[in-house]
């Protein structure tokens, strides 16, 4: 029987440093499922004892203990935290220590230097590329001029979390496709993607899998049997074989990894930091 345990990724910021972090140590985990949420902005007392209630509340209502990745700089912040009875990671925690012994100075937990070290710029590109994604998902609009990548693939294969990962991480403008009976009736391209041609990119994933997503939306449909899972999927593969549409699966492959997977295939250019 799977265990279900609740994660937090809590910050004083977007709390996307601590999403990162967290999701990359759950992924070496398997027998669990990870019920996640992101609590951002908790940059004083008050929010981080809302934010304390609301991680206990979770821990009852599973009955386990909660899982805290936290990005909050300021001790105090993770202090109250713990109040949650939640098991509480620090990220900064494991290199404050050496830091301060390499460079001779202490640590000054002040919430919202980092912002200081931003390049706007790139900050914006990342934005436009958010709106991009949000805008281009799962066939919502189908022109993709402007598109750096446009991912490919059956329903519930892992596309919109893929795109707003490169949006949000390197600024790639991704959109993605999913899919449908139609299209998978043929084993060549739809004709709206045939002039996009050398943008795209396909994920598969196994059948099993995609069962087992799709049961956790549509539980006992025939979207979700796995004969229909099979079908799609063996479909997909075919036509990504036929019109050599490089491919990538993701039923053992994080987000991180298929993300670099898709931009050294399609040599697009990741932005610094």
């Amino acid at each position: 029987m799977t265990v279900t345990r609740p994660v937090f990724y809590v910050s004083d910021g977007t709390g996307i440093t601590a999403e990162t972090v967290g999701h990359s140590l759950l992924t070496q985990f398997t027998g669990f499922s990870f019920v996640t949420d992101r609590l951002p902005f908790v940059d004083d007392d008050d929010k981080a004892q809302d934010a304390a209630m609301r991680i206990r509340a979770a821990g009852e209502r599973y009955g386990v203990r909660p899982i805290v990745i936290s990005s909050c700089v300021d001790t105090s912040l993770g202090r109250l935290l713990e109040e949650s009875g939640a098991l509480v990671l620090d990220v900064f925690a494991p290199f404050i220590s050496p830091l301060e012994q390499e460079l001779n100075a202490a640590r000054h937990s002040k919430v919202g230097q980092a912002h200081g070290m931003v390049d706007f710029d790139t900050y914006h590109r990342r934005i436009n590329a958010m709106n991009f994604a949000l805008s281009h998902d799962d066939g919502i609009a189908v022109n993709y001029d402007e598109a750096d990548v446009v991912l490919v693939a059956v329903s519930r294969a892992g596309k919109t979390p893929t795109c707003i990962y490169l949006a949000m991480h390197y600024g790639i403008r991704a959109a993605n496709y999913p899919l449908t009976d139609e299209d998978l009736e043929s084993d060549r391209l739809p004709p709206r993607l045939r002039p996009y041609r050398n943008k795209l990119f396909g994920l598969t994933i196994d059948p099993e899998r995609l069962q087992q997503i799709r049961q956790e939306r549509r539980a006992n449909s025939r979207y979700a049997s796995i004969e229909t899972c099979r079908r799609e999927v063996a479909a997909a593969e075919t036509m990504f074989r036929m019109e050599r549409i490089p491919t990538l699966s993701t039923t053992h492959t994080s987000i991180e990894e298929i993300s670099s997977k898709v931009m050294g295939t399609l040599g697009l250019q990741r932005e610094m930091y």
